[in-house]
């Protein structure tokens, strides 16, 4: 089957997803409001006011124009020298020859690179508040973008993605993407980079610039540094907090991240859309000139593709295997937890082969699942205890291969006894169901309420304390919800008929449909 790239537009809401075979590879979303504090997006530059310095934290806040205050980290707020650079890169290199490389992955996600790059070039003296100060107003750059209640993270070390490199104006580095494997064709790489960028300027090649020529990837490189200096020419005339550069639309960006130079085609159900691929592809991408194609059907393009069914399973707490089996994915701030059920499957031959193959089946899903709901953090995966080493072994090896198709970095450690994977995966964005959904305003997300029983004798509980601080009042009104003044009158009303005997009060208990089912009053 084909690789496609589907992308759909709903009004001021953009959708697009890669799909090979069937399954998705990769979702992107947006959605576009005339807001006077739009959504700080990844790779947005900006000219920010430091609105506090935290030296216990080693960190800073900073005003960018947004609601939430960014968050800059010490290693990304300082600005190393071209000798400190030096001595770092140096030191690096000598360590890599020992095999006891230390590195620190750059902000890639701006470029969705795979290259790592020693960003410790900080000496220990040069704490933040020896060189930044409430006041400072400074260029920094989304790296990450909020999520949930956090605000963006940002940095100073700015990198400037285009189609085949990436330009960094403050970091003297070359390098190539870890996901161009051949040696000879990434020294040819280096070769040319290092002919290309100038003193104390850096510039990675993209997985994409394999096989290119000088010219396109200087053309590239040359496009960036122009982009460069619009960026400083806007800070220099903007008054903090001020947005210098905008990270491109989001077709572009789609394009740009997640479209692969294999992909076979790109439908789009929006006219304007298929203009703008062929105009950017003729520009930038070539390789997919002619492939973007209008999708002018009566259904819906995410329905004819399946695209819309596979969304619903990833904002599902329970996705069911094929087998029957089953997967309960909790995804709560701390972390995501993956439990694995064998569910209606009961196997052909023992249990062990059962729970082999109920394991095995889950893996891909579980690699699929956290592609499409775009997990990030720490992950735990709760498989089936498995008695044999050599099961366990299968089943790990396959979750590392399933993992492969990944963009984002992943780090997986072997199963422990207790039958359990830790992993983590890099955060670049939200979720799939905190971009889509909001916590229940009901249970205020909790996933739980308290049951008519439990509030009714809290009630009773209340109703004891008050009479006793008031035993002059002998008429007293209850107000609850209507299935809790329910149970009271009926399940409960020994109870009530209790109270009012025992203390020598007189009980009236009222239903109010507005109240929610915990809420309740006693006057």
């Amino acid at each position: 089957m084909s690789k496609d790239l589907i992308i759909n537009k709903t009004v001021n809401e953009w959708r697009a997803v890669l799909m090979e075979n069937g399954e998705i590879l990769d979702f992107l979303m947006e959605r576009v409001k005339a807001d006077s504090n739009p959504h700080p997006r990844l790779g947005n530059i900006y000219r920010g006011k430091v609105l506090r310095v935290l030296p216990g934290m080693q960190s800073a806040f900073v005003d960018i124009g947004y609601e939430k205050a960014a968050f800059l980290y010490v290693d990304d707020a300082y600005l190393p020298t071209l000798d400190e650079q030096r001595e770092m890169a140096k030191k690096a290199e000598e360590i890599r020859k020992e095999k006891k490389e230390r590195s620190l992955v750059i902000p890639d996600e701006l470029a969705t690179l795979s290259e790592e790059v020693d960003m410790r070039m900080r000496p220990e003296t040069a704490t933040i508040e020896s060189f930044l100060k409430e006041g400072d107003e400074i260029i920094v750059q989304v790296a990450k973008e909020p999520i949930s209640t956090k605000g963006p993270r940002v940095t100073r070390h700015v990198t400037i993605p285009g189609r085949y490199v990436v330009y960094m104006p403050f970091i003297e580095h070359t390098g190539v993407s870890r996901r161009i494997e051949n040696e000879e064709e990434r020294d040819r790489l280096k070769e040319m980079l290092e002919t290309i960028r100038p003193e104390g300027k850096g510039v990675i090649a993209r997985t994409v610039a394999e096989g290119s020529s000088y010219k396109t990837l200087k053309t590239d490189y040359d496009m960036l540094t122009k982009i460069w200096k619009e960026v400083q020419k806007k800070s220099e005339k903007e008054k903090a907090p001020a947005l210098c550069y905008e990270d491109l639309t989001f077709i572009q960006r789609v394009l740009r991240d997640i479209t692969d130079e294999d992909v076979d085609n790109i439908i789009i159900d929006d006219k304007d859309g298929v203009k703008e691929v062929e105009k950017f592809a003729t520009k930038y991408l070539p390789q997919i000139k002619g492939k973007a194609k209008f999708f002018d059907e009566t259904n819906p393009i995410f329905e004819k593709f399946g695209v819309g069914i596979e969304i619903e399973r990833g904002l599902s707490n329970k996705v069911y295997l094929r087998s029957g089996g089953s997967l309960n994915i909790d995804q709560t701030e701390a972390l995501v937890s993956i439990d694995v059920n064998t569910g209606k499957f009961v196997g052909r031959k023992n249990l062990e082969e059962t729970i082999l193959r109920t394991n095995l089946e889950a893996v891909k899903e579980i690699a699929y699942q956290l592609r499409l709901r775009n997990c990030g953090g720490i992950i735990i995966i709760d498989f089936i205890d498995m008695e044999k080493i050599e099961n366990r072994e299968t089943v790990y090896n396959t979750l590392v291969e399933a993992l492969k198709k990944d963009r984002s970095k992943t780090k997986v450690l072997p199963i422990s006894e207790l039958g359990l994977v830790e992993m983590t995966r890099k955060r670049t964005r939200d979720t799939l169901t905190r971009i889509m959904c909001e916590p229940c305003p009901y249970c205020e997300g909790n996933g739980i309420v308290k049951t008519v029983h439990t509030v009714c004798y809290e009630i009773v509980r209340e109703l004891k304390k008050k009479i006793r601080n008031n035993p002059q009042q002998k008429k007293i009104s209850i107000y609850a919800h209507p299935e809790v003044t329910a149970s009271l009158c009926s399940e409960e009303l020994d109870i009530i008929e209790t109270i009012e005997e025992v203390f020598s009060v007189t009980l009236q208990i009222r239903s109010e449909n507005s109240y929610h089912v915990e809420q309740y009053e006693i006057f």
